[in-house]
């Protein structure tokens, strides 16, 4: 399979305002293991990357969606979580709220988050600020949609993504923004994937 270097999406910012959504997870992204720095020194952990589309109104009225390449498309949030179904770990807790139900040991070990694309659920957003005073769009928690709104919920509207570092699919890679792509990069699944010597390409015959 050929590949070109295509066009990003040009898209309005807009931030998803504070409250609560009915909401549809559409993309799943392994981060593989990524370094961070805390109080507690250098972490390396095992990320993925969950983004929704939310669906409904802000408190003016003003429908949640935002322009991209000329079409008004539902907004979307984020999170990143470690990926860990031990007994603490945030994931876990995090998605047991979202199913309504606690995870058992046997569930926990064996459940396949990239399952959850497509799946819906009310999504809580909140504002956080950072040191430099830029403000961001945060996932505090996801439940599961009433009946009265699982009856009626949306259909979706963005193209369902999955990225796996296990089997990296590299059209969807490509199709990411340029940021998380290096931040894919940076991961030891990825240099071990593609910066290995066998899967290096030789240039020598370079056609250009």
């Amino acid at each position: 399979m050929g590949f070109v270097a295509k066009q990003q999406a040009t898209r309005e910012f807009k931030l998803v305002p504070a409250g609560t959504y009915t909401a549809r997870c559409y993309q799943m992204i392994d981060l593989g293991t990524q370094v961070s720095n805390g109080q507690f020194g250098e972490k390396k952990q095992h990320k993925i990357r969950i983004s929704w589309e939310v669906f409904g109104e802000d408190d003016d009225g003003n429908s949640l969606t935002v322009e991209v390449n000329g079409k008004q498309m539902p907004m979307t949030v984020d999170r990143e979580f470690t990926l860990s179904m031990h007994e603490n770990a945030t994931l876990r807790a995090f998605l047991g709220t979202w199913r309504g139900k606690a995870f058992t040991d046997d569930e926990a070990f064996t459940f396949d988050v990239s399952r959850l694309v497509g799946a819906y659920a009310m999504v809580s957003v909140a504002h956080s600020e950072s040191k430099n005073g830029k403000t961001y769009a945060n996932v505090t928690a996801a439940a599961k949609l009433p009946k009265a709104l699982s009856d009626t919920k949306p259909p979706g509207v963005h193209a369902d993504v999955i990225f796996n570092l296990d089997e990296p699919d590299l059209e969807v890679f490509e199709a990411l923004p340029q940021w998380l792509q290096e931040k894919i990069q940076q991961s030891p699944e990825w240099q071990k994937q593609w910066q290995s010597p066998s899967a290096k390409v030789d240039l020598d015959g370079c056609p250009f």
